[in-house]
């Protein structure tokens, strides 16, 4: 690698949105056979930088020099034809096609001539598991993408990205959906990827993949950077602050909330299928915060959905204030008070070609209308208009599409939504992923100030920080079991992945081991 020769180099780049700023004079400059990684909050303008590189918008002011010579990006087909390729944080396949299909789309292996050209399915299958063989990914060639796991799915994106054969590779939120060992894999792949000179651009939220696998930072604030730092000079304290521009001395703000009397109650909850939860049974208090906790597989999802009525169940009793009730639907579950926020807000949240105004609105659109059934607008501007004041939503104004805000922001729209519906349990699942240091305080503080008001949460993490320093309660499930309960204070990492590993033996014990 020649010192100080730059591969790509993105010189004032400027970009304006209606209402919004999203780049401001940005230069980027990234050597070959390097990993440099991208950082800043939502909104920040790292994912905008990177869609102009790719030809998904064209910047308003600026130049891209590759190789030392400016090139034109208008498309994204101008993008892989000069080398660049990109992994997208919202994954777009063709589910039902198979995984070489989806591979390949668009530049077919192609045989015969003229009319009788054909695709070379072949020669597609065995590209694919030649692909597949150097990257030691575990993928069958034929395997319909609408059966993958999100997971799984993500990582036939890389190797999408990989078979470009391109010299830079934008990768953005490359691990949000990729379970422990498969981060490790795409490690692999990216220092195998620098030994061959390709230069990697990585956008992440989590400081410590930034540190391990990053050799330049550059931090990115309100659409302008703020400096550029080899990644051995940094600390997460450091990134933090310079992401934020202010010191962040708590990562969770102060509790005062004051877990009560039993609210709700869960009885021997089992799923009809023999490989989901079973036996699950739990309290949850007035003005408590309860995490669950565990790995991939250890079916924390399915539960809260089956409490919300999303899915059926073998066996299994409810009970708010004593009383048993009934939750065969989401309709039941918003009758009896309870919310969802789900995993995925971009697949199953929002409604990113609907307004901040009809996405806050439609889970309690019956209380607008009035006696001639039509919408009182202004009642509904009015609630609208006062809960994103209230939960600080950064948004020009109510009538911005969804798609326009950034993850943060979306994420605080969904809240408010239901709390528009004003429930007394609010079920959580994963409410601050693919969410910036920033912005995860503000939902923490969110969180928090619900449960002081008295609400009962149950709240889903992967993040053994989060889990543990928010948790008023710890729930830890292994393989559909409840393995324990533990007190949140006091509580350690270690504690909760020990119950988080102990699976069930063939004679019904259990037994730890990863």
């Amino acid at each position: 690698m020649m010192e100080n020769a730059f591969l790509l180099e993105m010189n004032n780049v400027s970009k304006q949105f209606p209402g919004v700023k999203a780049l401001d004079n940005v230069t980027l400059k990234v050597q070959a056979g390097t990993v440099h990684a991208l950082m800043g909050e939502n909104g920040a303008g790292k994912s905008t930088l990177m869609k102009c590189l790719f030809g998904i918008y064209e910047p308003d002011s600026g130049e891209i020099v590759l190789d030392g010579k400016k090139v034109e990006i208008h498309k994204s087909r101008d993008a892989l034809n000069n080398g660049i390729s990109m992994i997208h944080q919202e994954l777009h396949p063709v589910p039902q096609r198979s995984v070489m299909e989806n591979l390949w789309l668009g530049r077919f292996p192609m045989k015969g001539l003229g009319p009788l050209c054909f695709i070379d399915e072949k020669k597609m299958y065995q590209d694919t598991e030649r692909l597949f063989q150097e990257l030691e990914i575990d993928l069958k060639p034929t395997t319909k993408v609408a059966s993958l796991s999100v997971s799984k799915v993500q990582t036939m994106e890389i190797a999408k990205a990989v078979s470009y054969n391109a010299k830079i590779i934008v990768m953005d939120e490359p691990t949000s959906s990729l379970t422990g060992n498969e981060v490790e894999q795409l490690f692999k792949i990216i220092r195998d990827l620098k030994k061959r000179g390709v230069a990697i651009i990585y956008i992440s939220h989590k400081m410590e993949e930034i540190l391990e696998i990053s050799d330049e930072v550059t931090i990115m604030r309100d659409g302008k950077v703020v400096g550029n730092w080899p990644a051995v000079e940094l600390t997460t304290d450091m990134i933090i602050s310079k992401m934020v521009g202010r010191d962040l001395t708590q990562r969770f703000p102060e509790r005062n909330n004051v877990p009560r009397e039993v609210v709700f109650r869960v009885e021997n909850l089992t799923s009809p299928y023999p490989k989901s939860f079973k036996n699950i049974t739990f309290e949850l208090k007035k003005g408590e915060i309860l995490g669950i906790g565990g790995l991939v597989g250890s079916q924390r999802t399915e539960i809260i959905e089956a409490l919300f009525g999303l899915r059926s169940m073998a066996e299994g009793k409810f009970f708010i204030n004593g009383q048993e009730i009934r939750i065969k639907s989401p309709i039941d579950a918003k009758k009896q008070k309870i919310a969802l926020l789900t995993e995925e807000r971009r697949v199953t949240g929002i409604f990113p070609s609907l307004s901040v105004l009809e996405n806050t609105a439609m889970a309690k659109l019956a209380r607008y209308e009035n006696k001639l059934f039509l919408l009182d607008e202004k009642k509904r501007r009015e609630d609208v208009q006062g809960s994103i004041e209230k939960l600080r939503v950064k948004t020009p104004s109510i009538k911005t599409l969804m798609k326009n805000l950034s993850g943060g922001n979306q994420q605080k729209v969904l809240f408010a939504r239901w709390l528009l519906t004003e429930p007394e349990i609010l079920l959580l699942d994963e409410p601050t992923r693919g969410i910036d240091v920033g912005a995860k305080y503000e939902i923490y503080t969110i969180i928090a100030g619900l449960a002081k008001q008295g609400k009962s949460i149950i709240m889903i993490s992967s993040e053994m920080p989060e889990l543990l320093g928010m948790s008023d309660r710890v729930m830890v499930m292994c393989e559909g079991r409840l393995t324990g309960i533990i007190n949140g204070k006091g509580a350690t990492e270690e504690e909760i992945m020990r119950l988080a590993t102990q699976r069930i033996s063939k004679q019904g014990g259990l037994v730890n081991g990863i």
